[in-house]
């Protein structure tokens, strides 16, 4: 796979697949928020179904690009790891700070 998505992101070139990376997390974004008024709308679980399945299906589009990236930019899988506990421990600090004031 590895080799697969270096392939794609080298023919079509960096700044275009950040373009099209955009494109891809504004269409996960506009799912979700479709999903959420939908199902504020008193949208039985059956009809939610389908909305769920595209937000799905966007978050996929957002990894392979998200994969791409990575790859291009040699990023191990571990480093990626390590940042991303670190950014959890620190938002749950915040957290734990923000309830210790309320």
């Amino acid at each position: 796979m590895k080799e697969d998505l270096l392939k794609i992101v080298e023919h079509y070139g960096l700044p275009k697949q950040l373009k099209y990376f955009q494109s891809e997390v504004f269409e996960l974004n506009e799912a979700i928020i479709e999903r959420e008024i939908r199902w504020g709308d008193d949208t039985s679980v059956q009809d939610i179904r389908p909305l769920d399945n595209h937000i799905a299906e966007e978050i996929a589009d957002c990894y392979v690009m998200l994969e791409q990236f990575r790859q291009y930019y040699n990023i191990s899988n571990e480093a990626l790891m390590n940042v991303m506990e670190l950014k959890i421990e620190r938002q749950l600090r915040r957290i734990e700070d923000e309830e210790a004031i309320n």
